[in-house]
């Protein structure tokens, strides 16, 4: 490698051996010999350096020292320094080319273990060899990119003064950009929101922006790109080939940009005088949201131009915009679903039916029959169109008879699309769909793709509906019928005929025998029969399920025998588990059960551990210990509530003593009044019996302060209810002074109230009842 190396650079490229350098890793003597022995080289143009330099490896994984080659490029372009050699910081000695000798396995400790079989990865920077070969500052000045360079200075009729002008940044970058963006269209690649697609449209907008920057009016990327054809066509030919696709879709991206980034750009720099007014050096998220979601502003390319101004963007705020944004679009996308498609007959009515083929399989193709925008047909959707879709045949499940649709991809040779939900239209698959890529097409052959953990998991969790039905009739009764289901890929819900909740215990039996089953594996078998001959098997028929003259059967071993149209799986074993996570009433005679299968069981597990491990470290406990230590807890609490309640019924007989003495007389009767803060009802109630044991003749009443509330207790001794006295009309009569209500009996009565500040009203309203009503005596 060393050899072949040195003998290309002299003798083809025709480099001056005076210029060459050549480093080794400083303990690969075997390297330094060949560059010296066999290549020839004066040992002093050997340099030894260490393992930063010379030792290639990029965490675990096979690596080895390597040894570079150098080129030096003259005094003027070093910092001076006497110890200027290979490896110096300076812009003298440029490494073009690297020699990586593989022999070592690095592990996930740091040990080195030689390979079974090393190898040699050699590799030379062709663009810095370009510069060397035409002593160029950069790569901007290589001829082939300073060509497109100069063209770019043109449309923009901005001289470049080699990266001495504000200007020449802009310029070497729609350069640059345009010379990736031509080699990716030709490869393959879209513009697109994800993956390689979103690397596309990011530099194509930012190659537009900047030549905004350069003052250049309208749609101009296509000139640049041009450029790149003509100094690249003759090695790559496919180019040439697909130059007008390249123009295509760069135009389209840049038209599609130009439509909102004049008012965007307006907006910024309205943001950014509005900042600098201020004083404030960072942009709200809000705002970076609206320039991004309005005008096409994606936060990456605000964050660049603001950082010119030394500006900083909002990245939280910004997130929590965009995770708002995706949550209304999901909503408004089902809003479109059941408005939007709602005259699917109307536009599909002339189509055949689609052969659904997903029982067997989850991939497949299927030709597209019909495109259906908003409510009228189309014949494509384009990048970013929401629509519905429906194909001759289909691996698609559509939704009904409980289970949602499927989801997964559809890819043609012009476009691509993300299947969000399957609905059925008569005998027709419509797949309501986003174009992410691309275009779509009537007529295009398109690939799909069922996404296959989405499908299994829903699979699951309708066999289980199956076996969670015969359940609950072994364990409920044979009144049990199905009046309602719906299964996805998170949960099932099955409503069912039932007239009581269902205890703990029964819900727990019904649990175990559908997890005995699963244990059991028992195979799932499914046959198309006639209806008569599927009913007389004794085949369930399902709720909301309409069925032909051939249905189909799906049995689960002896245990379950249904009627359904779902994907099921193949026994009972691939549930998995089962588990239900809430029970309860959603209608007079029906009953809800919510469940989880499979690997949907861990979530809640997951939740209940950490449960567990809470407690257990409020009570210092492993979790088998907390049950016992809540007991004694409750113990202790109960303890200390007779306790306390001990010491408050001695408070309040203390109280009693002083009520009485401060006692007022209405027409020649003892009224007793108190107020308390913090007073249980029944402790009112109590201190009402001791004040009438310890008087014969006497009214009270009592109110107390609870979490802003007031209650209030009123209570007149059995002689003065004999002359007409009425605790009940009492204790009424004080509440509707305090905005309450209430009442009683004869002898003691309650009431509330919510504002505290009227008790003072409240007691002087008891005086007043007692004096106006008057006392038989």
């Amino acid at each position: 490698s060393l050899v072949w190396g040195w003998e290309f650079i002299t003798k083809v490229l025709d480099l001056p051996e005076d210029k060459l350098w050549a480093s080794v890793y400083e303990e690969d003597d075997e390297a330094r010999d060949i560059w010296v022995n066999d290549v020839g080289i004066d040992p002093s143009r050997v340099v030894r350096m260490g393992k930063e330099d010379n030792f290639w490896e990029i965490g675990t994984g096979p690596c080895g020292p390597c040894s570079e080659i150098y080129f030096d490029r003259g005094a003027d372009y070093g910092c001076g320094k006497a110890d200027c050699g290979p490896g110096c910081e300076c812009d003298r000695y440029v490494e073009f080319w690297n020699h990586v000798f593989t022999q070592f396995n690095k592990d996930d400790r740091g040990n080195y273990t030689p390979l079974e079989h090393p190898n040699i990865d050699t590799g030379m920077g062709l663009e810095r060899l370009a510069c060397i070969m035409q002593d160029t500052v950069s790569i901007f000045d290589v001829d082939t990119v300073r060509h497109i360079l100069d063209g770019v200075a043109e449309i923009g009729k901005t001289p470049y003064r080699n990266g001495k002008a504000a200007t020449d940044i802009s310029i070497r970058i729609i350069t640059d950009h345009i010379r990736s963006v031509v080699f990716m269209i030709a490869d393959g690649v879209i513009p697109s929101n994800e993956g390689r697609g979103y690397v596309l449209r990011r530099l194509l907008r930012r190659a537009a922006v900047h030549g905004r920057k350069l003052g250049v009016d309208g749609l101009f990327l296509t000139e640049p790109a041009d450029r790149v054809l003509s100094v690249s066509g003759d090695a790559y030919p496919e180019l040439l080939e697909q130059r007008d696709y390249l123009h295509k879709v760069i135009r389209a991206e840049e038209e599609r940009f130009a439509a909102t980034v004049d008012q965007g750009n307006a907006l910024l720099n309205a943001y950014i005088e509005e900042l600098e007014r201020r004083g404030e050096r960072t942009l709200s998220g809000d705002k970076v949201f609206r320039l991004y979601d309005t005008h096409g502003f994606n936060p990456e390319l605000t964050r660049e131009i603001l950082a010119e101004h030394g500006i900083g963007i909002d990245e939280v705020g910004y997130r929590e915009e965009l995770r708002r944004q995706q949550e209304t679009s999901r909503t408004h996308m089902k809003a479109g679903e059941s408005e939007g498609w709602s005259d699917d007959e109307r536009v599909f009515f002339d189509l055949p039916d689609t052969v659904f083929t997903g029982y067997h399989t989850i991939g497949g193709a299927g030709r597209a029959l019909r495109i259906l925008s908003g409510d009228e047909a189309a014949e494509e959707a384009g990048e970013g169109d929401t629509v519905a879709i429906v194909l001759d045949r289909t691996p698609f499940y559509a939704e009904s008879g409980g289970q949602a649709g499927d989801v997964g991809e559809l890819a043609g040779e012009r476009g691509h699309a993300q299947v969000l939900d399957v609905r059925k239209t008569r005998n027709l698959f419509v797949h309501h769909a986003l174009v992410d890529r691309g275009v779509v097409r009537v007529g295009d052959e398109l690939r799909c793709t069922v996404d296959a953990a989405t499908r299994n998991r829903t699979a699951r969790n309708h066999t289980a509906t199956h076996l969670l039905h015969r359940a609950l009739k072994d364990v409920l009764g044979g009144h049990v019928q199905q009046a309602g289901s719906s299964v996805d890929s998170k949960q099932l819900r099955f409503d069912f005929t039932h007239y009581e909740g269902i205890d703990d215990a029964k819900l727990l039996e019904a649990e175990a025998i559908v997890n005995r089953v699963i244990d059991e594996f028992l195979p799932v078998d499914i046959e198309e029969l006639p209806a008569d001959e599927a009913k007389a098997k004794g085949a369930t028929a399902l709720f909301d399920e309409k069925y032909g003259d051939i249905v189909r059967v799906v049995s689960v071993g002896d245990f379950s025998m249904e009627l359904c149209g779902g994907t099921h799986v193949r026994n009972s074993g691939e549930i998995g588990g089962f588990k239900i996570v809430s029970e309860g009433s959603v209608g007079s005679g029906t009953r809800r059960i919510e469940a989880v299968t499979g690997t949907n069981i861990l979530p809640p597990l997951a939740k209940a551990e950490n449960i567990l491990a809470s407690l257990g470290g409020m009570f210092k406990t492993n979790p088998e210990g907390i049950v016992e230590k809540i007991e004694h807890l409750l113990t202790e609490v109960k303890q200390l509530q007779k306790e306390l309640s001990a010491t408050e019924s001695e408070k309040m007989s203390e109280s009693a003593d002083a009520i009485l003495a401060s006692a007022s007389e209405i027409n020649g009767v003892k009224f007793a009044r108190g107020e308390f803060k913090g007073a249980e009802t029944e402790a009112l109630r109590k201190l009402c019996d001791d004040i009438r044991v310890r008087e014969k003749e006497v009214i009270v009443a009592l109110a107390s302060v609870t979490d802003g509330k007031v209650t209030f207790v009123a209570a007149v001794s059995d002689r003065l209810q004999e002359r007409g006295c009425h605790a009940g009309n009492l204790v009424k009569a004080m509440a509707a002074a305090a905005g309450g209500g209430g009442g009683g009996k004869a002898d003691m009565a309650q009431a509330g109230a919510k504002d505290p500040s009227k008790i003072g009203d409240a007691m002087a309203a008891a005086e007043v009842f007692l004096a106006q009503t008057g006392i038989k005596m």
